[in-house]
C-alpha cells in the first residue's frame, strides 16, 4: 500500500499534468513514480472505464496495461455473449471429457491483465479465477476485485499453459483469453501464432478444458484466416466503437459445430448486430445501381472487417455503386442502415464544366476517396480545395466505370454508436 504522503499527493493533483508534475519537487515520503502512475491511470480510466475511475480506492497499472485493456462497453458486450451461451441448451452430444459434467458454474480468465473483462464476466459464475503471469497485476487485482464487488474471486499468478495442464481432468464452463499482441521487443503483432499465448497451438487443450472458450484477437487480423486457423468455432464477433473496429472475438466449443460459424457485426448499443454466415455472403447476388440515387451509405467498420458487402443488398433496400466500391445508394432513406448515411446534395463527373458547377463557391471541404485512384492530397490539389470547411465530398467510381465527385450532407439522426 502507498503511504499517507503519496496518497495525499495523488488527491491534491488528481487532474494535474503528469509531465509537469514529474518535474516538480515533492515533499518527503512521496513516492513520485507510483503517484504519477495512479494520477495518469485514473485520468485515462475516466474516458475508457468511467465506473472504475469513479470507484474510490482502486489502483491502476502503468499506462501500457490500461491502453491494452478493454473498455467498459466492449467488456459488457463480452458479458452479453457469455450470458447467451449459458442460456443455450446443452449439446446433444457431449465430449468424453465432460461425461461427468464440468464444475456447474466455473470460469477462468487465463490472461486477465488489468481485469476489466474478468470483472464483467465473473458475476455470472459461482466460482471465477483470475490468472495472470505478471505479479504486479495480480497484486493490483487482489486489491481491486473486492472493491468491484468480487470479494470471492480467486487470483493466481500463473500462465495459461500451466493452468491448462491442471484442467485436463477438471474442465470448466468457460475460459477467456486475450493473448498479448506484442513481441519480445515490444512491437505490435497481429497473427495468432505471434501472440502470447499462441491459441492455435493450444486450441486442442482449450477445447478439452472448457465447454466454451472466448478469445479476443487482434482487430487487424483477417477474419477468414482466423476461422481457418481455429477449430470448433461456433461464433465470431466483430465489434466497432465510434465507427472504428476495436475487437475481433471468437467462441470455440468443446463439441464440433454442426454448421459454419455465425458472424456477428456489432456497431451500435441500440441496434441488433448484423448476423450472417460467410456462405450467405458468397451466395448473394449483388444488386448494382444504374445511377446515383438520393441517399448514399457506407457500411460501418465492423461490417467492412467481416466482409459483409453483397448481403447488405439483401438485408436492406439499397444498391451497390460498384463491385470494388463499398458504397450503396437508394431513393428512399434507409434509417437503419448499419453505417454512415448521407443525403446526396449534388454530383458531377470530372468534366471541367460539371466540376465548376458542383464546386461553385466552395474553397475548403472534407474530401474522401472510395474506390477512386490516387490520393486525397493529389485530388485536393487538382480541385483547388483546402482542408476544412463545412462541405463534404466523396470521390468514387460507379458500376459503369465512370468517376464521380459527390457532395453529401450528413443525416441529422445517425445511429448511436457502441
Amino acid at each position: 500500500m502507498m503511504n499517507a504522503a503519496t496518497l495525499e499527493f495523488i488527491r491534491q493533483h488528481a487532474s494535474g499534468d503528469v509531465c509537469q508534475l514529474a518535474l516538480r519537487p515533492v515533499a518527503d515520503g512521496v513516492d513520485l513514480r507510483q503517484a504519477l502512475i495512479q494520477i495518469e491511470g485514473r485520468q485515462l480510466a475516466a474516458r475508457k472505464l468511467p465506473a472504475w475511475a469513479a470507484t474510490d480506492g482502486l489502483l491502476f497499472p502503468p499506462r501500457l496495461s490500461l491502453e491494452q485493456c478493454s473498455s467498459e462497453a466492449t467488456a459488457q458486450y463480452k458479458r452479453c455473449i457469455v450470458e447467451r451461451l449459458l442460456a443455450a441448451p446443452s449439446p446433444a452430444v457431449v465430449p468424453a471429457a465432460f461425461a461427468a459434467g464440468p464444475s456447474p458454474s466455473r470460469f477462468m480468465d487465463l490472461t486477465a491483465g488489468f481485469g476489466v473483462d474478468f470483472a464483467a464476466i465473473a458475476p455470472l459464475f459461482s466460482h471465477a479465477t483470475y490468472v495472470e503471469q505478471q505479479e504486479h497485476l495480480c497484486d493490483i487485482a487482489r486489491h481491486n476485485l473486492p472493491l468491484l464487488g468480487l470479494p470471492n474471486a480467486e487470483v493466481r499468478c500463473s500462465t495459461a499453459e500451466e493452468i491448462l495442464q491442471e484442467l485436463r481432468e477438471a474442465p470448466v464452463i468457460l475460459l477467456f483469453l486475450d493473448p498479448a499482441r506484442r513481441d519480445a521487443a515490444g512491437r505490435k503483432v497481429a497473427l495468432i501464432e505471434d501472440c502470447t499465448p499462441d491459441v492455435c497451438a493450444l486450441q486442442e487443450q482449450l477445447r478439452r478444458a472448457a465447454r466454451y472458450t472466448l478469445i479476443k484477437l487482434s482487430p487487424m487480423l483477417d477474419l477468414t484466416a482466423a476461422l481457418r486457423s481455429l477449430q470448433g468455432v461456433v461464433e465470431a464477433h466483430v465489434v466497432s466503437v465510434d465507427g472504428e473496429c476495436k475487437e475481433l472475438l471468437v467462441v470455440m466449443a468443446a463439441e464440433a459445430p454442426a454448421a459454419e460459424p455465425l458472424i456477428h457485426c456489432s456497431y451500435s448499443p441500440t441496434a441488433p448486430p448484423l448476423v450472417f454466415r460467410l456462405s450467405e455472403e458468397r451466395a448473394c447476388c449483388v444488386a448494382f445501381a444504374d445511377r446515383l440515387q438520393d441517399y448514399l451509405y457506407e457500411p460501418d467498420a465492423a461490417l467492412m472487417k467481416a466482409g459483409a458487402f453483397k448481403i447488405l443488398c439483401q438485408r436492406f433496400p439499397v444498391r451497390k455503386l460498384a463491385a470494388d466500391t463499398h458504397l450503396y445508394t437508394s431513393d428512399e432513406f434507409v434509417a437503419d442502415f448499419p453505417g454512415r448515411r448521407w443525403k446526396v446534395a449534388g454530383s458531377s463527373t470530372f468534366a471541367k464544366s460539371e466540376l465548376r458547377r458542383l464546386l461553385a463557391g466552395v474553397t475548403a471541404a472534407d474530401l474522401t476517396l472510395r474506390g477512386f485512384p490516387g490520393s486525397v492530397a493529389t485530388l485536393r490539389k487538382q480541385l483547388h480545395l483546402r482542408e476544412g470547411g463545412s462541405a463534404h465530398f466523396i470521390a468514387t467510381t460507379l458500376a459503369d466505370g465512370s468517376r464521380h465527385l459527390i457532395r453529401v450532407e450528413r443525416e441529422a439522426h445517425p445511429l448511436p454508436l457502441l
